[in-house]
């Protein structure tokens, strides 16, 4: 029973961790545009100032604020409420890593001078890349950069005919063809 209990304890582990890869994908443009924004410049300069413990505190407010919205999106899905469960846990998800990527950008080389930080990061990139090359993750990942290929082919595909629709109506005749 106790071998049955921790093989369901690193099950669990790992596709939560799986899972934040997973929103990792979408969480790092995010994050990226947030650092291009000017007007929060002056507070990335006060918060990559920060010594190594409060820039640790700072670190791990998103991880405590947004952590317990899984258990609420579980609960959300449990109650009957799938999608506004699902959307619960993606939109927390993306928010906490978006948040918790910009924080680490700003204060990696002073979060790094903390031992046991760095003990941490070093295994986790382990377990991260160990995950990202596996045959699985390059098969997910290549189904996703063709689901978002046919996305934008169709949203193109939309918008062109939209502007056709457009063009043809703003000439008068409907068919998109001046009259002579």
């Amino acid at each position: 029973m106790k071998r049955l209990l921790k093989f369901l304890g690193y099950v669990l582990v790992t596709i939560y961790f799986v899972a934040d890869l997973a929103f990792e994908s979408v969480a790092r443009p995010f994050s990226a545009w947030l650092g291009r924004l000017h007007i929060l410049q002056p507070m990335y300069r006060w918060i990559a100032r920060l010594r190594p413990y409060p820039a640790l505190a700072l670190f791990s407010v998103p991880v405590v604020i947004l952590e317990p919205v899984k258990p609420i999106g579980a609960f959300l899905m449990a109650a009957g409420h799938v999608i506004s469960g699902i959307l619960t846990i993606a939109a927390g998800e993306i928010l906490k890593i978006t948040l918790v990527e910009r924080l680490f950008h700003l204060t990696r080389d002073r979060l790094m001078q903390i031992p046991a930080f760095a003990f941490l990061y070093r295994h986790w990139m382990r377990f991260h890349d160990w995950v990202t090359s596996s045959e699985v993750w390059r098969w997910c990942r290549d189904r996703i950069a063709q689901a978002k290929m046919l996305a934008r082919r169709a949203l193109a595909s939309t918008s062109t005919g939209r502007r056709l629709r457009i063009a043809a109506a703003s000439n008068g005749n409907g068919n998109g063809r001046r009259q002579g």
